[in-house]
């Protein structure tokens, strides 16, 4: 199995102290904490996408940018790029640019993305999203793999024999379908063969395996092996300590105050106590024996090898966050890699010498 640490650079208030750090320093921090990965042993850093209040991640690949240059081994992971909002050959542009710099450390957790406000700013509606996200992939997909591009468009202007440079790095790059509620996204990931990457951070497990279990039949649909299906999955927290009560303690503070949160904001509970929370959601709260098996339970219902964790504090302090990451990476992750198999492909640059994988077959 592999972990990433993933953060949207969210920028709100501490949950517990109520501090709101300057923008510079939140992003210092994110930078800290991808190098504080790779250090732990990570096997790859995530940064999202999101253009509305409180996240000021509009940016990932200027964030990746960043992290390339601080690190020398990890893998480099949007999550999620927003297709549906942007132009697919200026991401592709900003994309293997990327690459290069990375010398081949990226992948892409691609997605429409979520929030009213940031669907107004770039004027697509819930009716066109999904339209807007397929359209854009399929038009970023051509870009990657071929070096002059027809594509008869509906949300931008038509390509015809067009050329967009830099040509990448790898070839192709590795792109994983977020999905949290729509088939939409599940179908999309099926129909080209690439991996699915499961939210999994809100609700409990069951309308989660429902969408992965309709990944599995969709992909045999259309005719990929069985055997090369990759799939991961995110966490809603975490907090590793030596026992169920020093966790449980620890992460307190921190869901209450959350709670009170959604309930003035007038948004939906789904978990209205601690110990439902850490019991009912993904969330990683307990001793290391605890979190193994919640994560094999898991992988039951799954079949995922790749699994996120929070890369930022959330509210714990930092010597108690690094402590909590640590522990999982001293204590955890050995058993999960030891018993839960990695996904069916090298864990690095897809280049053109390499045998040819499922991913890299499909045009």
């Amino acid at each position: 199995m592999k972990f990433l640490a993933i953060t949207l650079i969210a920028h709100h208030p501490d949950p517990v102290t109520g501090v709101r750090k300057p923008t510079h320093d939140r992003f210092r921090e994110v930078l800290d904490n991808a190098v504080l990965a790779e250090e732990l042993g990570f096997d790859g850093f995530g940064v999202g996408e999101r253009h509305e209040r409180p996240f000021i991640s509009s940016y990932p690949t200027v964030v990746l940018s960043h992290v390339a240059a601080l690190t020398k081994r990890i893998r480099l992971f949007t999550a999620v790029t927003t297709l549906s909002l942007l132009d697919p050959v200026r991401a592709y542009e900003d994309y293997a640019t990327l690459d290069h710099l990375s010398d081949g450390r990226l992948d892409l957790i691609i997605g429409k993305g979520n929030g009213a406000a940031q669907r107004e700013l770039f004027q697509v509606t819930p009716e066109d999203q999904w339209d807007r996200n397929a359209e854009s992939y399929e038009v970023f997909r051509q870009i990657w793999r071929q070096d002059k591009v027809t594509a008869d468009t509906r949300f931008r202007p038509a390509l015809t024999d067009a050329e967009v440079w830099p040509r990448p790095y790898q070839r192709p790059i590795r792109v994983w379908h977020g999905s949290a509620t729509s088939k939409e996204s599940v179908d999309l990931a099926a129909r080209y063969g690439d991996p699915l990457f499961s939210a999994n951070v809100t609700n409990p497990l069951k309308p989660y395996a429902e969408l992965i279990r309709y990944y599995r039949e969709r992909w045999e649909h259309y005719g990929h092996d069985p055997a090369r299906i990759a799939v991961g999955a995110g966490t809603a927290g975490v907090h590793v300590a030596p026992t169920s009560q020093q966790a449980l303690a620890a992460y307190r503070p921190i869901f209450e105050a959350n709670l009170a949160h959604f309930r003035q904001a007038g948004l939906p509970v789904v978990f209205e106590t601690l110990e439902d929370f850490v019991a009912r959601s993904s969330a990683l709260i307990g001793s290391p024996q605890q979190v193994i098996e919640k994560v094999q339970r898991y992988h039951e219902e799954f079949g995922h090898t790749v699994l996120h964790l929070h890369a930022d504090a959330g509210g714990l302090p930092d010597a108690s966050h690094r402590a909590s990451l640590e522990l999982f990476q001293s204590q955890v992750a050995p058993v999960l890699r030891r018993e839960i198999p990695d996904p069916p492909f090298v864990w690095g640059p897809v280049l053109p010498t390499q045998p040819l994988t499922q991913e890299s077959v499909h045009v």
